[in-house]
């Protein structure tokens, strides 16, 4: 048997029921569970399933298709924006792969990787090396400095500008280089950071390119 729901008059079903969700095959058997739990069946889409999925039926019993209502104004932008962020994770996902594909052709082996860590940590090295050599220059220069104003401890007024200016160079340019040696410090923590992460990645590639060639 095949029971019909009547619909009620302006309750705006018919949008929907026809708009939406189409017409119904002749010999379709639709069925849903309402808002109060009832279990409703009919020969055409149901109205008080118009808010749910609801299920059209083969004559068989088995399911033809599952009709769903319309999306709401703020389910339509929840839609949206989970499209757009699925989509940025797909870009971000081949932006990977492709510059994984980059790092194996730069690194083909671990000799490779190696060498080019071990140039990044030289020029560092070379940077602090540097800066260390300047920086006692300037504790030199500074020690001349304090011989020239002890002459003037007892009348610290009395210092000349030319002496004055000539410390606070040799404490500016002393800050200056114990700065760039903590910076190439920093530098040689990213390099670590850097070559660690990419050899995470490039030893499993670097395996099974192995197992290819043999």
């Amino acid at each position: 048997m095949i029971f019909k729901i009547r619909l009620a008059a302006g309750c705006g079903f018919a949008v929907w029921l026809y708009g939406s969700l189409g017409s119904a095959a002749a010999h379709g058997i639709y069925t849903c569970v309402d808002d109060k739990g009832r279990k409703l069946t009919s020969d055409r889409p149901i109205a008080e399933c118009m808010d749910r999925a609801q299920k059209e039926l083969n004559s068989s019993g088995t399911v033809r298709r599952v009709l769903t209502p319309p999306l709401t104004a703020k389910d339509q932008e929840a839609l949206e924006e989970k499209e757009k962020a699925d989509a940025a994770a797909r870009r971000r996902q081949a932006e990977e792969k492709r510059r994984d594909r980059a790092l194996m052709i730069r690194y083909p082996d671990r000799d490779s990787h190696d060498k080019e860590r071990a140039a990044a940590f030289e020029r560092v090295n070379d940077a602090i090396k540097t800066a260390t050599k300047r920086t006692q220059e300037l504790t030199n220069q500074r020690k001349a400095i304090d011989a020239d104003l002890d002459f003037y401890k007892n009348s610290p007024g009395k210092v000349p500008p030319a002496l004055k200016r000539r410390l606070d160079e040799a404490d500016a340019n002393m800050a200056e280089q114990n700065r760039l040696i903590a910076d190439q410090e920093a530098e040689k923590k990213r390099i670590t950071e850097r070559f660690d992460t990419e050899m995470a990645k490039l030893i499993p590639r670097w395996v099974v390119a192995n197992s290819d060639s043999q």
